[in-house]
């Protein structure tokens, strides 16, 4: 048996005596089970939901909300487990809330369980995560890492964005420019043309506070190309990749990115020059890939209209849009993937992997990146239209894809040159 676990509200972690571990999935509970879950990776975080009232159920299968601690005085709550990258989400924890709550951070929470001692999270291996394992990262050098690489450009604004990112909000695409190794960020754009439900780097209403603060202004084609043609003639494997979690839609800038990528070029045909974007704005991606862009990455919840337009809410574009820009990267020779925000109970339906198993084979979409989504559940399901069709579970979500010809399945950008 799987028992709950639950935490006291100085963090300390208990399992429940006779309660049996539960999950949610959309709106709904299921107790889990063996095949639902593995031992927590390496590098999970495990967190309290903030307001969250842990869910158990009895051994009759009655669903029971923990109201007190067996083991002391004192409230109760529930628990989470945020993932490191590669591994993909299964199931969300089990709680309540009160009504008037605020939405959580916008964190990927993940179910746990303990059996035996030991915890187990509510998800699976999707990709090979030896390059973003938590151990590479934050290690003792990196500050002077940091410093050094200042003191050499000094006046070069990106670097002094990254160093905030990576030493404040521990981003590693940030690090990794510092650790002049693997896939590094490159953030170009203060502007955005989308007011995504889960941005974390702004939320018009503030309703769940962004975890971190975006650029406040504009590189230069310079600025941009200092920063990449040193990452790039490591030729380890490296990448570049405009928009990031620090700032808006990289596309906007595509004047800027054009005229710095074929001033990357002009230095070095090494490395790989990628772009993370929403690919609405047509013209800004029809410049870049005609500058020499080897990969593009498309962030999408959905490949329904009427989904897909509640929690992008696009100013100016539409999914249309945004499929004719696929097909005009693949149709040019750009590593092409999608960016797809899974969350339980809305990806995993009949009708959702439908819609994106058809995306994939009207655009010739090479590749399909599992990304956890970060934001409370119940606030997204509120802003989005009811779904109706049968949930056939993340793990059956990903053996359709995979199952789908020529098409890569995992987590990760790859290196294409």
């Amino acid at each position: 048996m799987y028992r709950l676990v639950f935490a006291d509200s100085d963090g300390e972690l208990f399992d429940h005596p006779s309660l049996r571990a539960t999950g949610r999935t959309g709106d709904r509970f299921v107790e889990l089970g063996r095949d639902d879950l593995e031992r927590l990776p390496a590098g999970a975080s495990l967190v309290l939901v903030p307001g969250g009232r842990p869910v158990g159920i009895t051994a009759s299968g009655r669903f029971t909300l923990l109201e007190d601690n067996p083991w002391q005085d004192g409230p109760v709550w529930a628990v989470g487990a945020l993932l490191p990258q590669g591994y993909t989400r299964i199931f969300l924890p089990a709680y309540t809330k009160d009504n008037g709550d605020r939405p959580l951070p916008l964190f990927g929470y993940t179910a746990v369980a303990c059996k035996n001692g030991e915890l187990y999270a509510a998800s699976r291996l999707t990709d090979d995560p030896q390059c973003w394992d938590p151990s590479h990262y934050d290690t003792s050098e990196l500050p002077a890492l940091v410093k050094e690489k200042l003191a050499r450009y000094p006046a070069n604004r990106i670097l002094h964005q990254l160093a905030h990112c990576s030493l404040k909000y521990h981003c590693y695409t940030a690090q990794n420019i510092f650790y002049g190794r693997w896939e590094g960020g490159i953030p170009v754009s203060p502007s955005c043309n989308a007011d995504c439900l889960g941005c974390i780097s702004l939320q018009s209403a503030e309703c769940c506070p962004s975890p971190q603060k975006r650029i406040d202004f504009k590189p230069t084609p310079e600025e941009v190309a200092e920063v990449a043609i040193e990452h790039l003639r490591r030729d380890n494997g490296s990448i570049i990749s405009f928009g990031q979690g620090c700032e808006g839609e990289p596309s906007l800038a595509a004047r800027t990115l054009a005229q710095a990528i074929i001033k990357i070029r002009k230095a070095t045909d090494r490395g790989t020059i990628n772009m993370n974007s929403n690919a609405g704005y047509k013209d800004g991606i029809y410049a870049v890939c005609r500058a020499g862009l080897d990969a593009i990455r498309v962030s999408m919840i959905s490949a329904r209209e009427d989904t897909y337009n509640a929690y992008h809410r696009p100013s100016g574009f539409g999914l249309s849009d945004v499929k004719q820009s696929i097909k005009h990267a693949v149709a040019g020779g750009v590593y092409t993937s999608l960016n797809l925000l899974v969350l339980p109970g809305l990806t995993d339906r009949e009708e959702e992997v439908a819609a994106i198993l058809n995306l994939v084979r009207d655009t010739g979409l090479n590749q399909i990146q599992l990304r956890n989504l970060n934001i409370d559940p119940d606030h997204l399901i509120n802003c989005l239209p009811a779904g109706s069709g049968k949930v056939i579970g993340i793990p059956g979500m990903i053996e359709s894809l995979r199952a789908e010809p020529g098409l890569v399945v995992g987590n990760f950008s790859r290196p294409v040159r």
